[in-house]
């Protein structure tokens, strides 16, 4: 009975120590999210690499999540911006996914871009990869390693997809992060003029820290958090 007893004291403490480092690393996360830190963490990992020296023989966009989504909206975006800007690159889409389906992701990129002024003879596809490694060489069975290429990807997948890309042969590989732009209206306002209930309700209008930026620091945290185990994962495998 005693042996059951300090065996279930043991777990007690264990579990107690659990929720207290738990608590800790939340509140550090929460301390970190109301600097500018995740920021600049993102913002290296989509600009550490070398920036564009000259026109791109081709733009490579690494597909993101389905379609449509944040992220491969945000890319076709960039693509056609840079496509607009460099007219004479090809456009690699490297999405898996069957061509033949006219509702898969890679055709409904295509057609996305195409929407956006893409020329569709510029538009061709690597639909086998399905991780970034994978896609790297997959795209050097296509392209020659000599081509200047130009990597459209979100700011956090960058630092990884042009490592890759290097790994795999390539020698002139740049990037084009797709960044968001915030809103340029100022988002402050008077709580008092909106109604409702104000007792022992704080007053949040004039906060822009609070309502948007904490939170989207947060969200930075869980991706930065994800590349870098995933880049750490990248350099035991020998892939960048």
């Amino acid at each position: 009975m005693a042996g059951m007893k300090t065996k279930f004291t043991f777990f007690l403490r264990i579990v107690r120590f659990f929720l207290l480092l738990s608590g800790v690393f939340f509140l550090a996360l929460i301390v970190l999210a109301a600097t500018s830190l995740p920021y600049q963490w993102v913002h290296w990992l989509g600009t550490s690499r070398p920036a564009l020296m000259q026109k791109p023989e081709t733009i490579v966009m690494m597909g993101g999540g389905g379609m449509p989504s944040e992220s491969n909206l945000m890319r076709c975006w960039y693509v056609a911006r840079a496509a607009e800007k460099f007219p004479e690159a090809k456009i690699l889409i490297a999405m898996p996914g069957d061509l033949g389906d006219s509702l898969s992701t890679p055709s409904l990129l295509a057609g996305e871009l195409l929407l956006r002024g893409v020329h569709k003879e510029t538009i061709f596809f690597e639909n086998v990869g399905k991780n970034t490694r994978y896609q790297a060489l997959e795209g050097a069975k296509i392209l020659d390693a000599d081509e200047c290429v130009l990597i459209i990807t979100s700011p956090e997948h960058m630092r990884r997809s042009i490592l890759c890309f290097e790994k795999a042969g390539f020698r002139q590989v740049s990037g084009l992060p797709a960044f968001e732009n915030d809103i340029e209206t100022d988002m402050k306002f008077e709580d008092d003029h909106l109604g409702g209930n104000t007792i022992m309700i704080p007053d949040v209008g004039g906060s822009i820290s609070l309502r948007y930026r904490l939170w989207t620091h947060l969200q930075y945290e869980i991706k930065v958090s994800r590349e870098f185990i995933a880049l750490g994962y990248y350099w035991l495998r020998g892939w960048i």
